[in-house]
């Protein structure tokens, strides 16, 4: 009887506690999710750019890895690669602080970077992202992205975005000088034949400032550009 008085509170304890965590679990499953934001051809005078900009996560309701990817391929060739994979964790409801490490893989040497960013839902539903980079020999960089959500019906939707980079020293080797440097504008017009399947068309604008532009001409390269594009958005 003395066995069963301690084995009795036990059971019941280890019962609550198993309980315990399978609520738990069911509360806060892992998740998993691939994004292609943009997987397009940009018509040019040249050679025409194809373009996968993308990003996946897993993790749980607070705490997720990211890996964000930004590449342009052109003639068969990888012009331009950036890479970041990032710790994320939510501080506030629909705004994660994310720190990790971007690697840029170009034509010429690569760089790698420091990342601190903030991202989230701004009033009126902007989406925003912000991003500080500190790389080798003082390198200093910062990126700001914002893009809206125009539906015009359930299925079509109109997204302008805006993306502009600041830098804080001259790098002659990858082309791009002190200050501001780029800004790429954007708008897309997309038809969700599901939510998670949407062919666009839509215009991109970019153009290069200061002392990137000076390296652009330099370079015989162009200083700013419109595009008109055709691609794909999805997830899964």
């Amino acid at each position: 009887m003395k066995t069963l008085k301690y084995l009795l509170p036990l059971s019941l304890g280890l019962s609550a506690y198993a309980t315990s965590v399978v609520a738990h679990e069911d509360d806060d499953p892992l998740l998993t999710r691939v994004m292609v934001n943009q997987l397009e051809t940009r018509n040019t005078d040249g050679n025409d750019p194809a373009v996968l900009e993308g990003e996946a996560w897993i993790g749980h309701d607070l705490h997720k890895l990211w890996v964000k990817i930004d590449a342009e391929r052109v003639g068969g060739m990888t012009e331009e690669l950036e890479t970041q994979v990032l710790f994320s964790r939510a501080i506030a409801p629909f705004w994660d602080v994310q720190a990790g490490v971007r690697h840029d893989s170009k034509s010429g040497p690569g760089r790698t970077w420091g990342v601190i960013s903030l991202q989230g839902l701004a009033p009126y539903e902007f989406d925003v992202s912000t991003a500080l980079f500190v790389g080798d020999e003082g390198r200093t960089a910062a990126r700001i992205h914002a893009e809206y959500e125009l539906l015009f019906t359930q299925r079509l939707i109109l997204t302008p975005e805006v993306e502009v980079n600041v830098y804080g020293q001259n790098d002659t080797q990858t082309g791009t000088g002190s200050g501001l440097s780029d800004v790429t504008a954007g708008l897309r017009l997309r038809y969700e034949i599901r939510r998670e399947f949407a062919p666009y068309v839509g215009v991109n604008w970019e153009r290069t400032f200061g002392n990137t532009a000076d390296f652009a001409r330099a370079m015989n390269e162009t200083t700013h550009d419109t595009q008109f594009v055709l691609g794909l958005r999805a997830w899964f």
